[in-house]
């Protein structure tokens, strides 16, 4: 597996989820819930650039019925790891498509908790507002952590958008009907475009500045690409203090 170096960085924090509602709910109880939490969503320009952006990712759930979440803390824009963590559990949600975060938040979440850095920023394998009821897992991780939180994900799920053009950097909106709900971002030269959409506490024009920096190398910016290595085994878990 591959080593992480350390940073400066060792920020002792407490990094709480709050409890916004009970996970044991049924799927239509979910969706009323998506509804309910949807109007709480903050979309704000960014009161000041970030230090530290967390790279959110989970494995595919196993014949056990496990599945691994990672957490990836890099430093912007530099992208050095500051942090990884890992966690297993039980997934419990069934498959239903716009309803990602009731599946994979149980396990993620206690994978944020065990940070000893806390990041000023999340960025996740999925979507934010471009989801039916402009509530996708970027929305609910940062409502529960309150903290800003950007969707990136690598295909649309809802929504309409124009081709854009194949230099980097170059993006269209993503629209549902006359709504803006995202953008479709060339991150890399001639590759398919990402999918990028507020979660919380951003507006739509930091999150594809933000995506684009940390997207140095590959298509998929760099703190859930290694968040994503974690989760399948290939990156060790990582802290800055001895003993964690």
């Amino acid at each position: 597996m591959q080593g992480l170096s350390p940073t400066p960085f060792v920020i002792i924090v407490s990094v709480e989820a709050a409890r916004l509602h009970p996970w044991n709910l049924s799927p239509s109880e979910a969706i009323a819930m998506q509804g309910t939490l949807a109007r709480r969503v903050v979309v704000a320009r960014l009161q000041r650039e970030p230090s530290l952006v967390a790279g959110l990712d989970i494995s595919g759930v196993g014949p056990d019925g496990r599945a691994t979440a990672a957490v990836v803390v890099m430093t912007y824009p530099e992208m050095e790891t500051v942090e990884c963590r890992l966690f297993h559990a039980q997934v419990t949600f069934p498959y239903v498509p716009g309803l990602l975060s009731f599946r994979e938040i149980p396990v993620l979440a206690p994978a944020l908790e065990s940070l000893v850095t806390r990041p000023d920023i999340l960025l996740i394998d999925g979507q934010g507002v471009a989801h039916p009821r402009r509530f996708g897992i970027a929305c609910h991780l940062g409502l529960l952590f309150d903290v800003s939180a950007i969707g990136c994900a690598k295909s649309r799920l809802t929504g309409s958008f124009d081709e854009p053009a194949l230099v980097k950097g170059s993006y269209s909106m993503l629209k549902d009907g006359r709504d803006v709900i995202g953008a479709a971002l060339r991150s890399r030269d001639g590759t398919r475009p990402v999918f990028v959409s507020v979660g919380h506490k951003v507006d739509l024009d930091s999150a594809l500045r933000i995506v684009l920096a940390c997207a140095q190398k590959y298509r998929i910016p760099e703190p859930t690409r290694r968040a994503h290595l974690a989760a399948a085994g290939k990156i060790a878990p990582f802290s800055p203090l001895k003993g964690c």
